[in-house]
């Protein structure tokens, strides 16, 4: 007795202290929280899930038209900062740029990515710097670009002359473009182009179907990343399964290219590739860590992916801008065939590029109604820091910047929703990362190393498309129908196949 006595004195001696402990820990979040961005109210447990749509970045632009440029989300139990304006970009890439180039920890892409090999995925850090530094040096300079263009030349050319035997009838250039892409960055990477995505990688995935599936786990809803505590959630729901045999293969696949290239009989081409520049810096022993075949094959995952989809889904968004806008793909052929003919050439080769101002701007204007990544790679804080001298922002918080709201923002573009390129005309904005109202490639230390490798290839293949043929949509379809439907992968992607029709092939020389 003499203890439950003592018991309930204690309580209740000690109960005033727990309630003014509690109370000041409250009022501390509130403040806290009164420092955070504004945001939409959240539910429990899920946050503001549920006001996250099939396309995230429409969601998100919309959202952030009643919450504000700088708007904070808890989706599940990740805290997340939208970034939907240029000055809020330029803030952060100015002053906060280090704090702001974590990169989080999401389910599919440690187990695709060889935990964390690549660059996209990497953790800011001595390996991310080192890695990132080998490929910009090795592969992503002008000189070396420059040294592939044979095999956008020659892929370009078979992409015409497979055109050519097709013409009058209607064309998936959906197809014609990833088969393309997917071309040449084999040829690039691995030294061949006999890979396209009809044949089979030996374990019952066809390449393109693999470059597919593994989009499609790096960009589909996965409760781990939103609850990770929730991972074990994934052996029942498929998507353990589902990683486990596309990593297999994918595993497989490039095991063999890189025995290949082990191989000391084999055939060495004009120019090194990818793999024989990254098994040469494998033997370099100044780098501060030891290059195994998995760094390897994490950073020909990235090329592998990004580099295919980045250039096939940029040549698909303008074919189909063109395809709406008569007047200005009317432009862009005369443009094309004036200077080429200055030349007497049959096709457009590469020094005929810089020329081509109009069609340069017909790009730009692609990717900034269509990036290719709207809300770019997420990003983490690395630690607390101040936003605009007013917000707190807490380290590991999420970040997404919407390319796609600050690219169509009303304050910095004129008609932001019209598919304008004169807009690109006598002005110096440009995609590399320092005009922050546009970027389609992102900016900063986290920004995409690969501009200049996928550059080249969309404007030849474009500049060869419209200087053959005359393109129209098929019968029964016209310009004001057809269907320009987003579906979000790591990049953005068009719903429906462009098919259209490809005639009078235009020969204006002998």
């Amino acid at each position: 007795m003499s203890t439950l006595i003592f018991l309930i004195l204690s309580i209740c001696f000690f109960a005033p202290f727990y309630l003014i402990f509690i109370s000041i820990k409250k009022k501390r979040r509130d403040i806290e929280a009164s420092k955070l961005p504004p945001g939409p109210k959240k539910l429990p447990i899920i946050g503001n899930l549920h006001q996250i749509g099939k396309l995230p970045h429409r969601s998100l632009q919309n959202l952030s038209k009643k919450y504000g440029d700088l708007m904070f989300l808890q989706l599940g139990s990740i805290p997340t900062l939208v970034v939907s304006s240029p000055d809020m970009a330029r803030e952060i890439f100015k002053s906060h740029d280090l704090v702001f180039s974590g990169r989080p920890s999401l389910y599919a892409a440690k187990k695709l990515s060889y935990n964390y090999a690549d660059i996209t995925f990497a953790p800011y850090g001595e390996y991310w710097r080192e890695i990132r530094r080998i490929v910009v040096l090795e592969l992503m300079t002008v000189k070396r670009v420059k040294s592939f263009g044979n095999v956008r030349i020659q892929e370009v050319a078979l992409m015409v002359e497979n055109i050519a035997r097709a013409t009058n009838v209607p064309i998936n250039l959906s197809e014609v473009a990833f088969s393309l892409a997917n071309k040449v960055v084999c040829s690039v990477a691995f030294g061949t182009s006999h890979v396209d995505g009809t044949e089979s990688d030996g374990n019952g995935f066809k390449i393109q179907e693999l470059n597919n599936e593994t989009q499609r786990l790096l960009a589909e809803f996965n409760v781990a990343d939103y609850f990770p505590r929730m991972s074990w959630f994934n052996r029942f729901n498929g998507v353990d399964t589902r990683l486990d045999k596309t990593f297999q293969c994918l595993d497989k696949y490039l095991d063999q290219v890189i025995e290949e290239h082990l191989d000391l009989n084999r055939p060495k081409g004009e120019n090194e590739d990818i793999i024989d520049v990254l098994l040469r810096t494998q033997k370099d022993s100044k780098l501060p860590f030891t290059l195994k075949n998995e760094h390897i094959k994490g950073v020909l995952v990235d090329i592998f992916e990004a580099g295919t989809d980045t250039s096939a889904t940029t040549i698909i968004w303008t074919m189909a801008e063109l395809l709406r806008n008569p007047k200005v793909k009317q432009k862009a052929q005369q443009e094309v065939r004036s200077q080429v003919a200055k030349g007497n050439n049959k096709t457009v080769e590469e020094s005929d590029l810089p020329k081509l101002t109009f069609l340069k701007a017909v790009i730009k204007e692609s990717w900034r109604l269509h990036p290719p990544a709207p809300l770019l790679v997420p990003r983490e804080t690395a630690e607390n820091c101040i936003i605009d001298n007013k917000y707190a922002i807490p380290a590991k918080t999420r970040v997404f910047f919407n390319a796609a709201a600050i690219q169509t923002d009303p304050k910095h573009w004129e008609n932001p929703e019209k598919f304008w390129p004169e807009r690109f005309l006598d002005n110096e904005i440009d995609f590399r990362g320092q005009h922050f109202e546009f970027l389609p490639f992102g900016a900063g230390r986290r920004g995409c190393p690969a501009i200049n490798f996928a550059v080249p290839l969309v404007e030849l293949a474009l500049a060869n498309l419209l200087f053959s043929f005359d393109w129209e949509l098929p019968n029964g379809i016209y310009a004001e129908d057809l269907d320009m439907e987003e579906v979000v992968g790591i990049t953005m992607d068009k719903k429906i196949p462009l098919f259209c029709t490809a005639s009078s092939p235009v020969l204006l020389h002998v």
